[in-house]
């Protein structure tokens, strides 16, 4: 099966500061996670997949389009559904409005279609029945909802997600994991996020990336195997762990280089997350 993205090389530069530093990726079809501390450089590889922000320099190609060149970009941003970090709804649209402006953009030209098309991704996202409130008064888990439902017009081949999970209660979480588990069947979903939960339970894939470079990818599994025989728990904290908290039953939980006759248990992968990225991770891990 063909790549949906292929990247060698990437680099996008703002000044002196490279977010993207000769990344390399490969997605194929299904749900890539997309990890990394804040400052990795996820959000600016997601808006350069988007065609929202150009690159430097490197190799590219989604969709088997090269985004260099105008027409590519255009073929691609028609097979996309892209949700940034701040959708940047009108607050005096209806919910039902703004979304429907987005689905005018994306070349929706039958109304009476557009219209059914709009009310179909809102009860996707559980919007339904606020279709007519404005978007002022939504909270802000509606809000990230409705980034979603546009996201989601037309069934796109690509699905480009920015931290979709921010501000959404466990109920809707849940919700979000059924969508994008189903859209991830014959299609290609890259989200970003910080909920290493959200990985485990819908990816098939995981890229972790620091400082503007790929540092792993590949299963969850292979991910979390990482981890193997570097995690145990103790009843006292042990300062030469790379990490350790305090569980609720009042053992401590340790990553790193374990003791002599130490109490290994299963890693996950928050635990192999930690031992990737070292020091860079630990302020997030706390």
């Amino acid at each position: 099966m063909n790549p949906t993205i292929e990247a060698s090389g990437l680099v996008r530069s703002y000044g002196r500061l490279r977010a993207l530093d000769g990344l390399d990726l490969t997605v194929h079809p299904g749900v890539t996670g997309l990890l990394g501390p804040n400052g990795a450089g996820k959000t600016t590889l997601l808006r350069v997949l988007a065609t929202t922000t150009p690159y430097d320099a490197g190799e590219l190609r989604v969709l088997g389009e090269d985004l260099r060149r105008p027409e590519g970009r255009l073929r691609v941003r028609r097979s996309l559904g892209y949700l940034p970090q701040d959708a940047g709804f009108h607050g005096g649209f209806t919910a039902f409005e703004a979304v429907d402006y987005v689905a005018v953009l994306k070349e929706h030209v039958d109304a009476r279609r557009r219209h059914d098309e709009v009310r179909r991704v809102l009860d996707l996202v559980g919007l339904g029945d606020v279709a007519t409130r404005k978007v002022r008064t939504l909270s802000g888990g509606m809000r990230r909802r409705l980034g979603l439902a546009q996201a989601l017009l037309g069934t796109p081949e690509l699905l480009v997600l920015d931290e979709p999970t921010v501000g959404l209660d466990p109920e809707q979480r849940i919700r979000f994991r059924d969508l994008v588990s189903e859209a991830g069947h014959g299609r290609t979903v890259v989200l970003s996020t910080h909920q290493t939960e959200d990985v485990e339970a819908v990816c098939s894939h995981v890229v972790v990336v620091n400082r503007g470079r790929s540092l792993f990818a590949g299963t969850v599994e292979e991910l979390t195997a990482l981890a193997d025989g570097r995690v145990w728990h103790a009843t006292t904290r042990d300062p030469r762990a790379r990490a350790v908290w305090r569980l609720s039953g009042g053992t401590y939980h340790h990553v790193g280089d374990p003791p002599p006759g130490a109490a290994l248990v299963a890693p996950r992968i928050e635990d192999a997350y930690l031992l990737l990225l070292g020091p860079d991770a630990l302020g997030e891990a706390a």
